[in-house]
């Protein structure tokens, strides 16, 4: 959506209410279609009860429904006219139409009555495969509770014979964007880095006063002063010379020691609107008295990681999985002498998103079942990783250069979300 992403944000809670019911809307009728057919499912259930949502729930309901209600159950059934989206629940749900009320039985339970709704309307659209959340690689495709499951199978009968694994399709469902959510992840990004442009500049760190963890909740509450939410708790490190790494990976400097003048700091912050996520990573140098540079050791650590950047980028080739990219991005940089580790993922509803594991930070080899997913078009990641690299004027130091930027991929290849960072911010 063009118009969001020229505009500042937070927008209006209203109008990003209108703006997410419009989206889901369009989702349903261009995206949703066309993932069930892939994945091979005719009917496709999502039951969660409040407090307990199956983790795909919440981009299934209204803008302004918080929670699920009570026991909320909605089926999505292909046809050759669509997808018909329809909810067994005691109160309306946004544009699902409505195919259950407490009072359709008065002699049963409401929960026997809801239950004998949805065997009523499997039996109506007769489906060869009845599509539920139920996943060991994806715990966002793993939303189906023991108890739910138990209720589901004895309600349908004969029918449960039909029950299949939705996990391709909760995935394909979460994972995929829209042009103009697109639009707006590049608008949020662009909101994360001013942020932290903010947080590493004089106006918030004072050599010899300010600490890291100050820093770090400083973010956090500027987050809460601009009306979005942070998904996770942010992060500040700072590296030192005369301090090597812990492990070739964990900064040897306390996570609230106080920032002193030619310290690397890194920061890891990810905020939360329009129902989307931002998952960021940015370094800055805290310049020593009489610079007006960082070291040429730290910017080549720095390219370095551009570098690494732009290798996976390449890698990420639609059609291949999470592991093959991976290892074609190691390879890649192994052959240019690129000592570093990619552990990239997903992002949007959810900020660890559902969809191809590219690493982890610990299983750089590949990654069991998350990692043989396939990357498709119009999804969007977060492009983490990071490289060791010594610095000379730190007497030879390794430094760990860790990066992290939003990223999409189109059908006309992969854009950098906002921009990435290729130069330090100095301080």
């Amino acid at each position: 959506m063009t118009s969001v992403a020229l505009r500042a944000v937070p927008l209006p809670l209203r109008e990003q209410a209108d703006i997410r019911d419009r989206w889901l809307t369009q989702r349903l009728l261009d995206v949703l279609p066309g993932l069930m057919d892939r994945a091979g499912i005719d009917l496709w259930l999502v039951i969660g009860r409040e407090y307990n949502e199956d983790p795909v729930l919440a981009s299934l309901l209204p803008a302004t429904w918080l929670s699920a209600r009570r026991r909320t159950i909605l089926a999505l059934h292909r046809s050759d006219d669509g997808v018909t989206p329809v909810a067994a629940s005691r109160y309306p749900v946004g544009q699902f139409l409505p195919a259950w009320s407490p009072d359709d039985a008065p002699g049963l339970s409401p929960e026997r009555s809801q239950w004998s709704a949805v065997r009523r309307f499997v039996e109506q659209a007769d489906p060869r495969r009845i599509g539920i959340d139920v996943s060991e690689a994806f715990a966002l495709a793993d939303g189906l509770s023991h108890t739910e499951h138990r209720l589901l199978t004895e309600a349908l009968g004969p029918w449960a014979d039909r029950l299949v694994p939705a996990e391709d399709l909760a995935v394909g469902w979460l994972e995929t964007r829209l042009p103009e959510e697109i639009a707006a992840l590049h608008t949020l990004n662009r909101l994360t880095h001013d942020v932290v442009a903010e947080a590493f500049s004089p106006a918030v760190v004072t050599p010899g006063t300010t600490t890291a963890l100050d820093v770090a909740w400083w973010i956090r509450q500027r987050f809460a002063d601009l009306g979005v939410d942070p998904w996770f708790q942010p992060s500040v490190t700072l590296q030192r010379a005369g301090r090597p790494l812990t492990g070739d990976r964990l900064p040897s400097v306390a996570f609230d020691a106080v920032v002193e003048r030619g310290d690397l700091l890194h920061c890891d912050v990810g905020l939360s609107s329009l129902g989307l996520r931002t998952d960021v990573q940015r370094n800055a140098y805290v310049l020593g008295r009489g610079e007006t540079a960082a070291p040429e050791g730290l910017r080549a650590a720095l390219r370095a990681g551009n570098r690494l950047q732009d290798l996976t980028v390449a890698a990420l080739i639609p059609g291949r999985t999470g592991n093959q990219v991976l290892a074609a991005a190691r390879a890649a940089a192994a052959r240019e002498g690129v000592d570093g580790d990619v552990y990239s993922h997903p992002i949007g509803v959810h900020g660890h998103g559902a969809g191809p594991a590219i690493g982890q930070w610990d299983a750089q080899d590949g990654v069991a079942g998350a990692g043989d997913y396939p990357v498709h078009v119009d999804t969007a990641y977060a492009l983490e990783l990071a490289v060791r690299h010594p610095v000379p004027e730190w007497g030879g130091q390794r430094v760990r250069m860790a990066l992290e930027q939003g990223i999409a991929l189109t059908a006309d290849g992969v854009e950098y979300l906002d921009a990435r960072q290729t130069e330090l911010i100095l301080i």
